[in-house]
């Protein structure tokens, strides 16, 4: 791991390795079948006080640089060379796509566009005013989760890896995806000697 301003990744939305992908297709299926509102909820909670407490952990000065990690299971390639903040950044961008999907998902309605992991990059001269922004998010995604009678549409909207998903399905990935860039803040603070 490195501190590295401008190495040769792949593109943004090129996605995952095509095995990792089939495997995490599976995992993600046994999650969403074996989970209920209550246990996503409280994965996704889990994982954001684990970021709270990595960013915290991280000297201010330190959290906008960008540091090169080794890839990990379940995030791009074009992903590895992010700061804390650009983590933080795009932690914020897919949780409010959450919480525009999830309820018109709840209303019957599938969101317009299409979901892309190419257009959820973040911003490389984000500040630490993402951090505020970040925890706003959070608290949006819990409360679209929660206040949602039934998770059980049967309006669905695709994700890019793991295809149509009701708005239980969304509700599973919004605690995973944390926790994918848990790991990569964990990464990113050992790159900088955290």
């Amino acid at each position: 791991m490195s501190t590295s301003s401008d190495p040769q990744l792949a593109p943004p939305g090129a996605g995952l390795p095509i095995i990792e992908l089939w495997a995490a297709r599976l995992l993600f299926a046994l999650t969403r079948r074996r989970g209920s509102r209550e246990t996503f909820v409280a994965k996704f909670k889990q994982e954001r006080a684990a970021i709270r407490a990595l960013v915290d952990s991280c000297p201010e000065a330190k959290r906008g640089e960008q540091v090169l990690i080794a890839r990990l299971r379940g995030l791009e390639d074009s992903s590895r060379n992010w700061s804390v903040w650009m983590t933080l950044d795009h932690l914020r961008i897919t949780n409010t796509a959450l919480t525009r999907v999830i309820p018109a998902l709840m209303q019957g309605r599938v969101p317009p566009g299409k979901a892309s992991t190419a257009a959820v990059k973040p911003s490389a001269s984000v500040t630490a005013t993402v951090e505020a922004d970040f925890e706003r998010s959070c608290d949006d995604v819990l409360a679209a989760i929660t206040e949602a009678p039934d998770l059980k549409t049967t309006v669905r909207f695709a994700h890019p890896w793991f295809g149509p998903l009701d708005a239980l399905g969304w509700a599973a990935m919004a605690g995973i995806h944390m926790g994918i860039h848990r790991a990569q803040i964990q990464s990113i603070l050992s790159g900088l000697g955290q």
